[in-house]
């Protein structure tokens, strides 16, 4: 075969350090579309960035020459890089070490996407109330 396909889709996800809640809404759009470049500029297309104010989403496509964890090192360093020199975390702001990755087979892959989507929809949705004494 002289040529190879590879459509390799993959939904990651980390957190803010301690979990901390800091990514406020003001700020997502900003970040989320800083993140997606970054995945665009390794050549792994985002389909989708999302998250909570501790934790973000992404759906992409890696690309064949690349690993996982190499991307995902660059994007999170970028991102942390972008967030401080922006000051849009007030102190100094870093992800947790460590991320989830999981493949997406294709036929599911709207079905993730609209999960990433709904975010907040989906959180309020298995949030637990309190326990009151």
């Amino acid at each position: 075969m002289a040529h190879a396909l590879n459509k390799v889709w993959i939904h990651t996800v980390w957190t803010t350090k301690h979990r901390s809640p800091v990514l406020k809404q003001e700020i997502e759009e900003d970040l989320y579309r800083f993140i997606k470049v970054q995945f665009e500029e390794l050549d792994c297309p985002a389909r989708i960035v999302n998250g909570m104010p501790d934790h973000i989403h992404c759906l992409f496509m890696l690309h064949p020459t690349r690993s996982i964890a190499e991307v995902i090192k660059q994007v999170k360093g970028s991102s942390s890089r972008y967030i401080n020199t922006e000051n849009l975390v007030a102190g100094g702001f870093s992800w947790q070490v460590g991320y989830g990755a999981f493949s997406v087979s294709y036929g599911i892959l709207d079905k993730i996407y609209y999960y990433i989507r709904n975010q907040k929809k989906h959180h309020a949705a298995n949030r637990k109330d309190p326990i009151e004494w």
